[in-house]
């Protein structure tokens, strides 16, 4: 039996509809890891960093991070062997039962994700300590952690794994699946591709939920 760490991040909002600074997408996204050394050298990173004087945030952040922070946090993550799950859902396309609530469908993207995506990339006897960034309120939180619960557990049993929800700035290792994730949706959103080539070979899985259907709710 063996230890394996998921770090999850989505991007998009929960705005159904069409207007000036809505996702068109939401993407939910997971990282797996046999090892979070990874989170050790990104923190070694931004030490050099900091005294190199270069212009940090308060950690890593690929959408607001300057273009030559993420080329560095890019060639670092490079170095590591970790696999990359996306499932990409076009807003659009949901039917208005999936997305009646927020966290029904953030549910719904990880119920397909977990099933089809993370599934295939573990083993039968692994035990999962899946680490997700946290939501702004205590409220929210609470849904969409009861959320992930409920779709891990239609798949392994309790003894097998553990939640953790935390702010991205906590963990390193979050902010190495928020710069996957970015990557994804820049590719997605915008059709730059410039970052997700640089995480290309890492990707295991990257589904789009209903490339298939062609009827729009909105």
């Amino acid at each position: 039996m063996a230890r394996r760490f998921i770090f999850a991040d989505e991007s998009g909002d929960f705005t159904f509809a069409k207007g000036h600074n809505i996702s068109r997408y939401f993407i939910v996204c997971t990282i797996i890891m046999d090892t979070c050394k990874i989170g050790n050298d990104l923190l070694a990173l931004k030490r050099t960093l900091a005294w190199e004087k270069a212009p940090l945030n308060d950690y890593f952040h690929a959408s607001t991070d300057k273009q030559d922070i993420r080329d560095q946090v890019y060639r670092l993550i490079a170095d590591f062997d970790f696999k990359i799950q996306a499932n990409v859902m076009e807003k659009s396309k949901a039917i208005p039962r999936i997305r009646a609530t927020n966290e029904q469908f953030y549910k719904y993207g990880w119920f397909y994700l977990f099933r089809h995506g993370i599934a295939d990339s573990i083993g039968a006897r692994d035990e999962l300590l899946i680490t997700a960034a946290s939501v702004k309120t205590r409220k929210a939180q609470g849904a969409f952690t009861d959320a992930v619960n409920d779709v891990v557990q239609q798949h392994l049993p309790r003894s097998q794994w553990r939640t953790s929800f935390c702010p991205c700035g906590c963990d390193p290792c979050l902010q190495v699946a928020d710069y996957c994730t970015w990557a994804i949706q820049r590719k997605w959103e915008r059709d730059d591709a410039r970052s997700y080539k640089l995480i290309k070979d890492r990707i295991t899985y990257e589904y789009d939920l209903w490339a298939h259907g062609d009827t729009h709710y909105y």
